[in-house]
This record gives structure tokens, C-alpha cells and sequence, in this order.
């Protein structure tokens, strides 16, 4: 087979490719890892069609890219945990497989998923690629929509960019679940969710464009009065979101989705809580705190 990469959508050719001519079952060569992270660097999303895959076969995959980081952005740990800690459980199911109940703890944490986010940027250093493998999807609802953060700041008007070019925010899952109600935090948790800061504007190495770093997670900008900052974010947050820069992916079984969170947002769409969903995510660490890199 011969790896290939379209475009998703002829429309936005720049943004979401397709990739064919690959069995992620098997090892994969050096040359193959280069073709996908220069596809990544091209469109910041690639979908993987049925790709059947299991835990062990998708972190070997994902090594080739980076460190993986440990699932401790996860609200269950420990022996109460059904996956391993090199994979995120995006799922709405217990040990025994069956779906949570609706008041759920471990469920309404998971509802924060559907808030326009980055993965891990809670953590000093964030996540550079996530890859999202779908075991179980539901019969309807349940897509994931990515937003193009490149595309998002080449589009601000150039007040709004010299503005907010130098920001730094401060990221956490305290923040983002908060915005949904959920206040149910141990003093563990609280302790592991410290904020962190992050800049607001970042510079791809790969493609040397510039995108908005935002997240549900932040929640406060540097020097900034709070209610100030949280006003900005949420204007930039609706201007990066609009339809213009957002690509819907509807769920097939075993699609595998890799995404570059330092050029996307993405978010989870509704359906039915009765309905079995479980996605099992490995995510890649960048590789220093963004404000150790180049702005």
C-alpha cells in the first residue's frame, strides 16, 4: 500500500485530510511517520478510516510521534480506572461497560468535552498531537467538530492581533468545569489543577503559521482584570468557532482521528447517555512549556 493524503473537504483543501494506504495493525517505517507528520503540519486533522485497532496497537502508533503523556487529566485514577494510563478513556462507560448513570460523577466531568477546548493545555507543558480511536460510537449524535486556529488569527483584524500577541493565559480544568457548574473537586484534584500559564498566540515550528491558543481551560489573562479576560476569551472563542473554520466529523466505527492541538480546538457534540460511546485517546506531549518556545 501507498500512503495517501486528500483533502476532506475540496472546499477547505487546507484544513482536514483524509488518509488512505495504511494498516495501523502493522509497524510502520520511519518514512511513513515523516509523510504523516508533514500531512500534519498541511492540515492539523487526518482521519484514518477502519483502522481495528487495539490499545497496544494505537500507543505504538502514537510513539512514533513524540513522549506519550499519562492519563492524569482523567478524573478516575487508580485501580478505579478500566484502561491503561497511557490512554485517555473517552468513554460514558463504567468497568462493566455499561453506560453512567446521568448524575454520574465521572460523567458530568466528561461533559466538559463538549466545550470547545485544547487538550492538556492544563498542563505546563500541553498536548501536541491527540489520537482518538472510535471502539463504540453511538447510533446517532456524538461527532467531534475541530476548529482551525491558523485560519482563525489570519482572519482577526489587525488591532485585535496586535492586542492579543503577547498574552499569556492561565489554563485549567478547575476553569472549564466550572463554566458548566461542576464544582465536585477533592482537595487532590485541586491541587493537581493548578493553573498554568500558556501564551495566547503560538507559532506552529512545523508550518511557521501563528494560530490563537484558546481553551475552555483558560481563565484568566495576565494583567488583566478577570471579568476583562474572560470577556476577550469568549469573543475570540466565538470568532474561532465560527462555521467558516469548523469541520464536523461524523464518527464511523474504527475511524482513528489525529489532530495537532497547537493549531485546533475541538469539542464533542450530543447524544443520547443511554447509548454506549468509547473513544480511547493517546496524546502526544509537546515538547516544552509554550512559553519556552518561540514565540
Amino acid at each position: 500500500m501507498t500512503l495517501s493524503i486528500r483533502p476532506a473537504n475540496p472546499a477547505r483543501p487546507g484544513f482536514v485530510g483524509e488518509v488512505a494506504g495504511i494498516d495501523l495493525r502493522q509497524p510502520i517505517e520511519a518514512a511513513t511517520a515523516a509523510a504523516i507528520r508533514a500531512g500534519m503540519d498541511r492540515y492539523a486533522v487526518l482521519v484514518f478510516r477502519d483502522q481495528r485497532i487495539d490499545d497496544t496497537q494505537q500507543i505504538a502508533f502514537s510513539r512514533h510521534f513524540g513522549e506519550l503523556e499519562l492519563a492524569t487529566g482523567d478524573i478516575v485514577q487508580g485501580e478505579a480506572r478500566r484502561l491503561a494510563m497511557e490512554v485517555n478513556d473517552i468513554s460514558n462507560l463504567d468497568r462493566d461497560l455499561k453506560p453512567l448513570a446521568r448524575d454520574d460523577r465521572k460523567r458530568l466531568f466528561s461533559l466538559g468535552n463538549m466545550l470547545w477546548h485544547s487538550d492538556s493545555s492544563f498542563k505546563p507543558t500541553p498536548a501536541m498531537y491527540s489520537l482518538l480511536s472510535a471502539r463504540v460510537i453511538p447510533a446517532t449524535g456524538g461527532n467531534t467538530e475541530f476548529a482551525d486556529m491558523r485560519a482563525a488569527w489570519d482572519a482577526l483584524d489587525a488591532e485585535t492581533q496586535a492586542l492579543v500577541r503577547d498574552m499569556v493565559c492561565d489554563h485549567s480544568q478547575i476553569y472549564s468545569r466550572g463554566v458548566l457548574g461542576f464544582t465536585d473537586f477533592t482537595a487532590a484534584e485541586l491541587a493537581r489543577w493548578t493553573p498554568v500559564p500558556q501564551r495566547l498566540v503560538r507559532r506552529h515550528p512545523g508550518s511557521g503559521r501563528l494560530s490563537l491558543f484558546l481553551s475552555a481551560h483558560a481563565g484568566a489573562i495576565h494583567g488583566m482584570p478577570v471579568p476583562e479576560a474572560r470577556a476577550l476569551l469568549r469573543d475570540l472563542t466565538e470568532h474561532a468557532t465560527q462555521r467558516e473554520f469548523v469541520h464536523a466529523h461524523v464518527w464511523q466505527p474504527h475511524d482513528l482521528v489525529m489532530w495537532d492541538n497547537r493549531a485546533t480546538m475541538h469539542r464533542a457534540r450530543r447524544y443520547a447517555a443511554e447509548q454506549p460511546r468509547d473513544l480511547h485517546r493517546t496524546t502526544v506531549a509537546d515538547v516544552a512549556p509554550t512559553l519556552e518556545q518561540a514565540a
